[in-house]
């Protein structure tokens, strides 16, 4: 696979493509720009990340021109963020990659007047964080990929793996915008179903960690997180205090499995990563963003850590039913240090 790198020159050798407009293929060295911009230094964004850059690679092939990729990173921080889009926007590229809902609201505001195209990834609801109009009809520069979350398959696994629970904590950021829909839904779920919640919230890795502790505290049976970027990148500090308590951390994605979790669910990220870059190849190739709708991809992939499940003695055969796929993990930082 090909390695990240700060600025990533992506060669092409093959005839120009015939799709293109004519004003790329006049020239025939045709050199684009893409810049992506990555919310977090996580798993899953991670992996979205080398899945666009591979792709991005293949696809300067089949169009024939070069893609000089400038790979950001933001570290949550939102003023990093605005000076990686005024940078952008000041370097007249020709695409920008935001990878999850906050880079991607950052990335839209500050294209509003040049309307450089921006290709998010990994954005839960685009449409609660009105990234575009519509997901069938984006209507401006803005489009992209989804990994909106089934929060009801999820509540459905809880129950399954414990039929008597009767109290169940949520644990997410409420910096996050893309957290509010699937925490709504779980407290609906719950509700109808009689269980008791539990809130605990954190803004920061060390806040999610006494969030986490709390939950301990008040005694919860599972705990709930959806596809919360500040919560991923604690995992690692919390999965440990769930293990010894006994308590099954369920979420929003496979890398909370990957780094401790007992169960992550949703898509596939490097199948995310991929429909992302084809889609900002056929940007680049003329198609416009705001008739290019929305790309929702298939979330039914349960994963489960086995050490985790191991020790805390849960079953978990029951979840072939519940979805389109299980796989396992076993405990690693990234999805690369896990043997294939």
């Amino acid at each position: 696979m090909m390695k990240r790198s700060l600025a990533c020159v992506i060669a092409a050798s093959m005839t120009f493509a015939a799709a293109l407009p004519l004003s790329v293929m006049a020239d025939e060295e045709k050199t684009v720009t893409v810049a992506i911009a990555k919310f977090v230094d996580d798993a899953s964004l991670n992996q979205i990340e080398q899945a666009i850059i591979d792709e991005l690679a293949v696809k300067s092939e089949e169009l024939g021109i070069t893609i000089e990729v400038i790979d950001k990173n933001g570290n949550a921080d939102s003023g990093t963020l605005n000076q990686m889009a005024t940078d952008f926007v000041d370097q007249e590229v020709d695409a920008i990659v935001p990878i999850a809902t906050p880079a991607a609201v950052i990335m839209q505001a500050a294209t509003e007047d040049s309307q450089i195209p921006v290709i998010f990834s990994a954005v839960s609801d685009p449409e609660g964080a009105k990234l575009v109009a519509s997901n069938d009809a984006p209507g401006s520069n803005v489009t992209g990929t989804s990994d909106g979350l089934n929060t009801e398959a999820v509540m459905k696994l809880i129950t399954a793996a414990n039929p008597e629970i009767s109290k169940i904590g949520l644990l997410y950021s409420k910096s996050e915008s893309a957290s509010e829909k699937p925490v709504k839904e779980a407290k609906a779920f719950c509700e109808e179903n009689g269980i008791e919640v539990v809130e605990k919230t954190g803004n920061t890795a060390d806040e999610v960690i006494q969030a986490a502790q709390a939950l301990i505290g008040e005694d919860v049976e599972a705990v709930f997180t959806p596809t919360d970027n500040t919560v991923m990148t604690a995992e690692l500090n919390i999965y440990e205090d769930f293990l010894d308590a006994g308590i099954p951390h369920y979420c929003g994605a496979d890398s909370f499995a990957l780094n401790g979790a007992f169960c992550g669910y949703g898509v596939n990220y490097e199948s995310l990563g991929i429909a992302t870059a084809d889609m900002v190849a056929d940007i680049l190739a003329g198609a416009d963003p705001a008739e290019t709708p929305v790309q929702m991809l298939d979330n039914g992939i349960v994963t489960v850590n086995t050490e985790t499940a191991e020790a805390i003695g849960l079953d978990y055969s029951m979840f072939e039913e519940l979805c389109d796929e299980v796989r396992t993990t076993v405990t690693a930082k990234e999805f690369s240090d896990v043997e294939s």
